[in-house]
């Protein structure tokens, strides 16, 4: 069944843009709302047209605090608003379990009350944490090594008890994320690696190389999370956790520089020997997606990712050597933000609602609540 009234939370951020593009092309008669903080609103790139001008209305708000009638008549849920990568987690790391997993778990039993038939559950495949070289499936054991990691295992397992007939859980454990965004970060490996390429013509790696990644396109995770919206539950259950990616996109992170550097001439691939060991090292298996959801498989390749960001970070004039420094890396605008004192300790906005600190929109029917 097609639904109505669709909520993104963290609409605002490097996912959300191509998730919102795909599910208005999809249910183009869905009332899209988003609910996002605004920390990332003004970090656009190349974008042309504001991404939120695709949604009926675009609510800011923090997802621990949320407004008394949001969820009124609403269908499903994205659930994509976190505390998003292992810096991030590792620098706030009460507020990563604060947002991360209770404030997700409250919404999702809040979303229940009002009824609502699908919860999507943005969840990731670094659960898995140090897994040697055998590739993970849902049923491995899991090894999360960072508090980004551990807020996703504990998200897990009090959202499954509260799945039923009437109530459809779909936590998709996503393969690390890449590909351009109308919102990018290069805080992700291969955006990283192709940054470097583009700026510098040198891929600096922060470790031995070795590492195991598994990668997905932003874009085709917005395929998944379209999937699992109307998922039914006599297809994985009223709840099901699934790797969300393609076994072909497995690499090591020394085969993505080397992918990168044949793609880009003349670009110089560095390895850091005295690296500290980088124990997060996962290969997985995607078979259970590719049997739930087959006509949402990746359709993205690496060549084709690459060439993608190298293209477009060109002609947006990117030359910046010191990009790991900037605004597209998510920890660095928290930061930003905490030293013009627009951000409490506890990721809050000090200065009023978040109204007051991001750019306002282009259209009227995209209100402020």
């Amino acid at each position: 069944m097609k639904p109505s009234r669709i909520l993104i939370t963290g609409n605002m951020g490097y996912v959300g843009p191509g998730v919102v593009r795909y599910l208005r092309q999809t249910y183009p008669n869905a009332e899209l709302i988003g609910y996002d903080m605004g920390f990332f609103a003004h970090c656009l790139t190349g974008a042309t047209r504001l991404p939120e001008s695709r949604l009926d209305r675009q609510v800011f708000g923090d997802v621990r605090t949320l407004p008394s009638g949001l969820l009124a008549g609403v269908d499903a849920v994205v659930h994509l608003a976190a505390i998003s990568n292992d810096p991030m987690g590792t620098a706030y790391e009460d507020v990563t379990m604060d947002v991360n997993y209770r404030a997700g778990i409250a919404l999702a039993k809040r979303a229940k009350t009002y009824g609502v038939k699908s919860f999507v559950f943005a969840s990731s495949c670094s659960m898995y944490g140090l897994g040697g070289e055998d590739a993970k499936t849902e049923t491995s054991n899991l090894n999360p090594l960072t508090a980004y990691a551990r807020s996703k295992v504990a998200s897990e397992r009090d959202l499954a008890p509260l799945a039923d007939e009437n109530f459809r859980v779909t936590c998709l454990r996503f393969a690390t994320a890449c590909g351009w965004s109308d919102r990018l970060r290069l805080d992700l490996v291969l955006n990283d690696f192709v940054a470097g390429a583009v700026a510098t013509g040198e891929i600096s790696i922060l470790s031995d190389g070795t590492p195991w990644r598994p990668l997905i396109h932003v874009l085709d995770m917005a395929r998944a999370i379209g999937w699992a919206v109307t998922r039914e539950a006599g297809n994985g259950g009223a709840f099901v956790a699934v790797n969300a990616g393609a076994n072909s996109w497995n690499y090591r992170v020394r085969e993505l520089a080397e992918a990168v550097a044949a793609a880009i001439p003349g670009t110089q691939v560095r390895l850091n020997p005295d690296a500290a060991p980088d124990l997060r090292s996962y290969r997985v298996d995607f078979s259970l997606f590719r049997r739930l959801a087959p006509d949402h498989q990746p359709i993205h390749t690496l060549a084709d990712t690459i060439g993608e960001l190298q293209r477009k970070l060109v002609e947006m004039g990117f030359r910046d050597p010191n990009f790991r420094a900037s605004r597209l890396m998510r920890l660095r605008v928290l930061a930003a933000l905490r030293e013009q004192d627009e951000l409490t300790e506890d990721l809050t906005w000090a200065a009023g609602p978040a109204k007051a600190a991001v750019p306002p929109l282009y259209r009227p029917e995209l209100v402020v609540m």
